[in-house]
């Protein structure tokens, strides 16, 4: 019992500790000897031997994730490509369908590869100006910001290079197109749901100021604050936004990681020998447990290239963004490993086993059900769709593929819904990127967090329930 304390006290402090906006990187750590020593396991032990390992395990596998896909988030905004596709598709779309236009510019950033952070201060000061026209409550921009980039495009959508895509795959032996028959319907809902929530919310507002708009910002005030966050939403000259790219370039690398992960997982690297990866030297592992993360690798690095050389004339330091870009890559690679190594713990803790098996016994007939909750537990308790995925999988994966065997039930199918439900719980309060996203916005909780919620929380659980119970009637597909 005391070891379940343990584990209880150590997680509520990770989440209370992380949400008053101390560091992971410490906290996890320091959580986890609470954990182990109120459980009385050996501590040093724990930490060189679990932590230490799994932390670093996971750097291993996917830092170059990480990094690449920071690089190309930073090509996107320093060539100006980013706002391109923001400015361009809120100008087609006009003030009348703003919301809209942000969630779809945000849902091509992320859908293309580029980090949500990235996106939350590229895309701010437009939507911003794009709320402040058209007269709606300026509260709404994060769960507007957060619909397009923390959800459909994150999660469930086939070919997505997101990390939260990329992780079952070596597990489950799939790639980024797993299952994307359900990867589209879960879309669709979240989406969908999202989309009428924050058209609803917006109309009610509106009728609550008497048909005034009733934004708590001015104009003024607007670019104050874009101008506070290193954005001018009026300080363009003219050559700098001539300098922009056109549409068809700006939207090119999104276009090129999709279609070179499809082609690369589909068709190139299947046709190679791969035979020495059975060798002792390169880890005795199968192709498939490599063949989405290779084809995502390959996809990023040649749609990095080809952006910088289209775009050199945009780039005022081609050195000083790729040095920023691979910077900025630690952070969240870091703080998402520190997580991976505090939930290894936890799992080597003998209390863990309890919990495991109350977690498998969900439902025994239906492994689909026992993962989705895990995964979004495990996802709510850390505070990070990744790292919660992370943990579920390096505790429970290969148990699940093999109930997944015996059930009758398709890897792609497992990655898919592992993928899905991460985006739930995932987006509680101290998650990092929406403690993130609302420090751009210039918002606290009490102003925005509930919409968030609506869109980033409850909608994909509705989705994640949808797509267990139609994957549990007709498989994947």
């Amino acid at each position: 019992m005391m070891g379940i304390i343990g584990i209880l006290i150590a997680l509520g402090l990770l989440i209370y500790l992380s949400y008053r906006g101390m560091s992971v990187l410490l906290l996890a750590p320091a959580m986890a000897v609470v954990a182990v020593v109120l459980s009385g396991a050996p501590l040093l032990a724990s930490y060189t031997q679990v932590f230490m390992p799994a932390m670093g395990g996971f750097v291993v596998q996917y830092f170059p994730l990480f990094l690449l896909g920071a690089l190309f988030g930073k090509l996107m905004n320093d060539t100006g490509s980013a706002r391109a596709l923001a400015e361009t598709i809120a100008e087609r779309l006009g003030v009348t369908n703003t919301i809209p236009a942000i969630v779809l510019a945000c849902a091509m950033l992320t859908y293309g590869g580029v980090s949500l952070f990235v996106v939350a201060f590229a895309v701010y000061p437009i939507a911003a100006a794009m709320f402040e026209r058209a007269k709606l409550p300026s509260p709404l921009i994060p769960a507007t910001i957060a619909l397009g980039a923390f959800t459909f495009t994150m999660t469930a959508l086939p070919g997505t290079p997101a990390i939260q895509n990329a992780i079952p795959m070596p597990y489950f032996g799939t790639t980024a197109f797993a299952a994307p028959g359900i990867g589209i319907i879960a879309g669709a809902i979240m989406l969908g749901g999202g989309l009428a929530w924050l058209l609803r919310r917006a109309a009610s507002w509106s009728g609550a100021q008497g048909g005034s708009g009733g934004v708590p910002r001015s104009p003024k005030e607007i670019r104050e604050l874009a101008q506070g966050e290193g954005f001018d939403l009026t300080s363009l000259s003219n050559n700098e936004q001539e300098n922009l790219p056109t549409f068809g370039l700006a939207i090119l690398p999104i276009v090129l990681v999709i279609g070179l992960n499809y082609l690369f997982s589909a068709y190139l690297l299947p046709a190679l020998d791969t035979g020495y990866l059975a060798d002792a030297k390169f880890g005795a592992i199968t192709f498939g447990s490599v063949l989405g993360v290779w084809s995502i690798i390959l996809a990023l690095l040649l749609s990095i290239a080809a952006m910088a050389v289209l775009n050199r004339e945009r780039l005022k330091s081609v050195k000083e963004t790729f040095d920023d870009g691979a910077n900025a890559a630690t952070s969240p690679a870091f703080n998402t490993a520190s997580l991976v190594g505090f939930g290894a713990v936890i799992a080597s803790l003998p209390a863990f086993d309890l919990i495991r098996d109350a977690v498998l016994g969900l439902s025994p007939a239906n492994p689909l059900i026992s993962l989705a909750v895990a995964v979004n537990i495990l996802a709510g308790i850390t505070g990070s769709a990744s790292g919660g995925m992370s943990i579920a999988l390096e505790t429970l994966g290969p148990t699940y593929l093999e109930m997944g065997r015996e059930a009758g039930i398709a890897p792609d199918l497992l990655h898919r819904i592992t993928a899905i439900a991460t985006g739930g719980l995932d987006a509680l309060p101290h998650n990092g990127a929406v403690i993130t996203l609302l420090a751009v916005c210039k918002l606290t909780h009490r102003e925005a967090y509930w919409d968030i919620f609506i869109v980033a929380c409850a909608i994909p659980i509705v989705a994640l329930i949808t797509v267990v119970t139609l994957g549990s009637l007709v498989g994947s597909f």
